[in-house]
């Protein structure tokens, strides 16, 4: 009798057979993720995780993939001169890079569970993009909108900063928690949909949407400002509640982590 593995089974299961067992596999959402991850993109990386893992795709190569849809919209962003169709490109861009994001990890768990290189080569191209869309941000109101304040222009650079200290400070979480042995109870990690919408400007998703009003900049820009001072306001709080959840942790294991 042959033995079906992760690799021959792409090849003898149908493409609504891998859909629908990843939608039985799926990983708990975590508590507090916002609307768009869960109920959108999540959703998306799963149709496209499902045909990645048809055709054979490697979870690194849905990466990349990835990575060239999301840099593609954030060099439009930076090059282009504001305008609606630009704006739709980006969001295009942005929103399928975003799915390609949710899809490699699926892909992996398809696959039979991914891998430290692949782990580390996805956060990476995160940090990179968080980083980078705000500067290309900067980029674009630098070279096209005329403001009267140049102190406006702190406004994505400020952005920049609390994207990466929030992306940074949840990766450092997770890994802390882990050092210390620290195990959630079954049902702590699960998310109310009224949190999720509450939540909501602080999803990735949910900002690439924001670029479709890059035809009316002024428009953009108020709507952009708002983001940063919800995400702002976020990080904030949630440093607070970090810190404690910290500070309840032993102290022997995150020496070895932090040497």
């Amino acid at each position: 009798m042959t033995r079906i593995t992760a690799d021959t089974r792409s090849t003898t299961e149908s493409y609504t057979e891998i859909v629908a067992r990843l939608a039985g596999a799926q990983k708990k959402r975590a508590a507090g993720a916002p609307a768009y991850s869960i109920y959108v993109n999540r959703k998306a990386g799963r149709y496209l995780a499902a045909g990645a893992y048809k055709v054979g795709l490697t979870p690194n190569i849905v990466t990349a993939i990835s990575a060239v849809f999301t840099f593609s919209g954030i060099a439009m962003l930076a090059i282009l001169p504001p305008a609606w169709w630009v704006g739709v490109a980006v969001w295009l861009a942005l929103a399928i890079g975003y799915a390609f994001d949710s899809a490699d990890g699926q892909v992996a768990r398809l696959r039979g569970g991914g891998s430290a290189s692949g782990e580390w080569l996805d956060h990476v191209v995160d940090a990179t993009k968080i980083s980078t869309l705000h500067l290309a941000v900067l980029i674009m109101v630098f070279r096209h909108f005329e403001f009267t304040d140049p102190a406006l222009y702190l406004i994505p650079m400020g952005y920049t900063v609390v994207a990466a200290v929030s992306f940074f400070a949840m990766i450092l979480n997770d890994q802390l928690k882990a050092a210390y042995g620290f195990k959630p109870a079954a049902d702590a990690r699960k998310s109310s949909p009224l949190r999720s919408l509450l939540v909501i400007p602080t999803d990735y998703g949910f900002l690439c949407l924001v670029f479709l009003l890059l035809g009316a900049p002024v428009l953009f820009f108020a709507v952009y400002t708002l983001m940063f001072v919800a995400n702002a306001g976020h990080l904030l709080l949630a440093s607070v509640k970090w810190f404690r959840d910290m500070d309840r942790l032993g102290a022997d294991p995150v020496s070895e982590l932090l040497s």
